[in-house]
């Protein structure tokens, strides 16, 4: 294994160069993955590792002297060539989405390992933290880091699957304006047999009103057959872009079992919009 040695006040350190390339590139192996898996870009394997062995270039910080805008401006350019090495430019969104991707995992991952450090490096007296003089630097990069980068992708696809789906609705009704938090229902499909209108579900606690004025739509349960009393609104402003007129609202006795969630949305209204 090659090394080279670094004077500092008089201490040399010994560095070594070989284990430090493998590090770097198996670090950058690991968020190009994590991009590809994340945006489901199904990028060859081949490419993930020649994107990898690019950002090694990188290395040459230890033997250059750059000022800080020289490093950023350095550190970007080698992004951008890991990025386009990897998946390659089809479009600027495409390309972006690759690059912010690629950040956001390395904050991830870098915090991830920086909190273990301190958490098992250090020990602290209040709010001084003193050097336990032990390292488990490259224990942690070789074996921890890859259970970091899967919570991150598991995280961010529980993210995309669900939290896609919620909006912010205003629904108008009576010179009123009522604001919720809504889930698109996947599972809801109801619409009224009279004028086809598709039904949106809140809870009854939600609008404090005469329902002697709701009308009544049949629906089938597992459990049978049945009457969900709906009102006829003026309309519904969805994420402040979408506007839904002829829609019902169905009220429900029941709290709906989804974090924040206080109105489902029909299924098919967020795609007729759109």
């Amino acid at each position: 294994m090659s090394f080279l040695y670094a004077n500092n006040g008089g201490d040399n350190t010994k560095i070594y160069v070989d284990l430090v390339m493998f590090l770097n590139i198996a670090m950058d192996f690991l968020l190009l993955l994590s991009v590809s898996t994340i945006l489901k870009r199904n990028a060859k394997l081949y490419r993930i590792i020649l994107g990898s062995f690019v950002g090694g270039i990188s290395l040459i910080f230890l033997f250059i002297s750059l000022n800080n805008l020289l490093l950023f401006i350095f550190k970007l350019v080698i992004s951008i060539l890991m990025i386009l090495v990897t998946f390659s430019f089809k479009n600027i969104k495409y390309f972006i989405n690759n690059l912010l991707y690629l950040y956001l995992s390395s904050i991830i991952l870098g915090g991830g390992l920086y909190l273990l450090d301190i958490q098992i490096n250090y020990h602290h007296n209040g709010f001084v933290f003193i050097d336990n003089s032990f390292s488990i630097n490259m224990l942690v990069l070789i074996i921890i880091s890859p259970f970091i980068i899967y919570s991150y992708i598991k995280s961010m696809r529980h993210y995309k699957t669900n939290y896609s789906n919620f909006y912010q609705v205003d629904l108008y009704l009576h010179h009123k304006i009522f604001k919720f938090i809504a889930f698109l229902d996947t599972g809801n499909r109801l619409y009224d047999p009279y004028h086809h209108r598709p039904v949106v579900l809140i809870n009854s606690n939600k609008i404090k009103i005469d329902y002697d004025k709701a009308i009544l739509v049949p629906y089938q349960t597992a459990s049978g057959n049945s009457v969900l009393k709906c009102l006829i609104v003026d309309k519904l402003v969805i994420d402040n872009k979408y506007e839904v007129k002829k829609v019902l609202v169905g009220i429900s006795s029941k709290k709906f079992d989804i974090e924040g969630v206080d109105m489902l949305l029909h299924s098919d209204l967020i795609g007729g919009m759109k």
